[in-house]
């Protein structure tokens, strides 16, 4: 299994990482992807699809994407966190920063698009999606997608999520998370997505979830945290588990899970 943040397949500076294509290697059964892109010309839906894996997307936020081939050495400006990066453009919900506003008005490749989560599998299975609203300072729109999959005759329950921050209100977003599950107590359920939020942070908010894979995810070229994560209820345990840098700002959560019960046992 893999939770990747795909950051729209392009780096802060709007450069091609070839995240998708690296995540497409590892040959998951199912993987979770924050970030994924809608676009006239990069649908990575469709890559998915191409490759075996189906599910469902949801666009939390329209934009654009800068695609060209210059930047600096980093892998974003220096000063990204402050002026905003150059890759993703979203304006949807609030305006962009001037500094955005310029390098937008001055790029070459620009294409409009989607913004999103999807969760996808090669295993059948129903999705349904459920709206968490939108905190007041985020940009986006926040959505959880549940999947009920049949896995080796056995029902599997995945939830996605790409959280919000801790600084824009997340806590509040994490209740419903919270409230909408217990309510279904789907059995065994597995929970997957780029939190934005330390584990130690995260398990209050998140009670009676066990992690299945801890490594450092956060910056990829530099990762000092873990914010992604892959939490579960249920009787699982982790064969092998890792992050990998696969282009994008966060490294790529990967891990083999055995399900109890299940006869041919690993769920990848």
């Amino acid at each position: 299994m893999v939770v990747c943040n795909l950051h729209a397949g392009v780096d802060g500076w709007g450069r091609p990482s070839g995240s998708l294509d690296k995540v497409l290697a590892l040959e998951p059964d199912i993987a979770i992807l924050p970030e994924t892109w809608r676009g006239a010309s990069t649908d990575m839906v469709d890559e998915l699809a191409r490759a075996g894996l189906e599910g469902r997307f949801v666009p939390l936020a329209r934009g654009e994407r800068v695609a060209t081939t210059t930047g600096g050495r980093g892998w974003q400006p220096p000063l990204a966190h402050f002026t905003g990066e150059r890759g993703i453009h979203l304006s949807e919900h609030r305006q962009l920063s001037r500094a955005q506003r310029h390098f937008l008005e001055n790029s070459p490749v620009r294409e409009p698009g989607e913004w999103g989560l999807s969760l996808v599998s090669r295993y059948p299975g129903e999705y349904t999606v459920v709206p968490l609203g939108r905190l007041p300072r985020e940009r986006v729109e926040r959505y959880m997608i549940l999947a009920r999959l049949t896995v080796d005759s056995r029902v599997l329950h995945v939830a996605a999520l790409h959280g919000a921050h801790l600084s824009h209100g997340s806590p509040w977003m994490y209740a419903r998370v919270r409230r909408h599950l217990d309510a279904l107590e789907p059995l065994p359920l597995l929970l997957g997505g780029d939190f934005n939020c330390w584990r130690p942070l995260l398990r209050p908010l998140l009670p009676g979830y066990e992690t299945r894979v801890r490594a450092k995810t956060w910056p990829a070229y530099r990762a000092h945290s873990q914010i992604d994560h892959l939490l579960s209820r249920g009787p699982f345990r982790t064969t092998s588990s890792g992050a990998l840098d696969v282009g994008s700002d966060h490294r790529a959560l990967v891990g083999d899970l055995v399900l109890a019960g299940v006869e041919s046992g690993e769920v990848s």
